[in-house]
């Protein structure tokens, strides 16, 4: 199974991007999915992620009311709906697959993940 992210690139502050993470295989409606991000120095970062029954989203403070994660199973794609982005946004983004029928925030929960796409937002 493969992660194939892309959507990044450079934008102004309060503007959007969305980033899309496709899977290769046929169980992708089975799996947790999640958003992470990284930036340089810094720690792997939760930003969204969504159950795979229920569709539940789940977002920290810090960018719930901006972002918004959604799954399209027919196409074994999740998105990242990224609103009002500010300079503090800018990272390299990664999506990411977890065995748990749970969301977690836990980068260590997540056993397969993307190549990563990068986020720059301007002041």
């Amino acid at each position: 199974v493969q992660l194939q992210a892309s959507g990044g690139g450079l934008v102004q502050a309060g503007g959007s991007l969305r980033l899309s993470c496709t899977a290769s295989g046929r169980t992708f409606s089975s799996y947790t999915m999640g958003w992470f991000r990284q930036a340089p120095g810094a720690e792997r970062e939760f930003v969204a992620g969504i159950n795979p029954r229920t569709g539940s989203t789940h977002l920290p403070d810090s960018v719930q009311g901006r972002f918004a994660i959604s799954r399209d199973n027919a196409k074994n794609t999740v998105y990242l709906q990224m609103n009002n982005l500010k300079p503090e946004d800018t990272a390299v983004y990664f999506c990411a697959r977890s065995r748990l029928e749970v969301v977690t925030a836990i980068p260590q929960r997540y056993h397969i993940w993307g190549q990563g796409t990068q986020v720059t937002v301007s002041s």
